[in-house]
């Protein structure tokens, strides 16, 4: 699968690991302005996925199959580095908690 000129590079991965993992949540983050390397390089990737694909597995299985999903990327040296935090639904909800909405200090329509 080939991005086209008008997607970025962190689209492209979202389109991979949609399509690859089904994930609950997934976000893929451009970390290259933290790096050495030129303005607009799209090369250092933080990727957060949440897929019940990773229930039961370890850590290597899981980064085995989204290495897989960018395999095209990555042979071709278009993605220098993936730090990558993987989690089944489960993992996730513990990890983040709930996620509730803060309460309301008041306020009123009129004002």
């Amino acid at each position: 699968m080939h991005y086209g000129p008008n997607m970025t590079m962190r689209e492209n991965i979202e389109k991979k690991l949609t399509a690859g993992l089904t994930p609950t949540h997934l976000e893929v983050i451009d970390e290259s302005h933290q790096h050495n390397v030129p303005k607009g390089a799209e090369s250092h990737f933080k990727v957060i996925a949440v897929s019940p694909q990773f229930e039961g597995k370890s850590l290597l299985p899981r980064h085995r199959a989204i290495y897989g999903l960018l395999s095209e990327e990555m042979s071709q040296k278009r993605i220098h580095a993936l730090a990558l935090h993987t989690f089944s639904p489960d993992e996730w909800a513990k990890e983040t908690g709930p996620l509730k909405s803060p309460p309301c200090l008041g306020g009123s329509k009129a004002d």
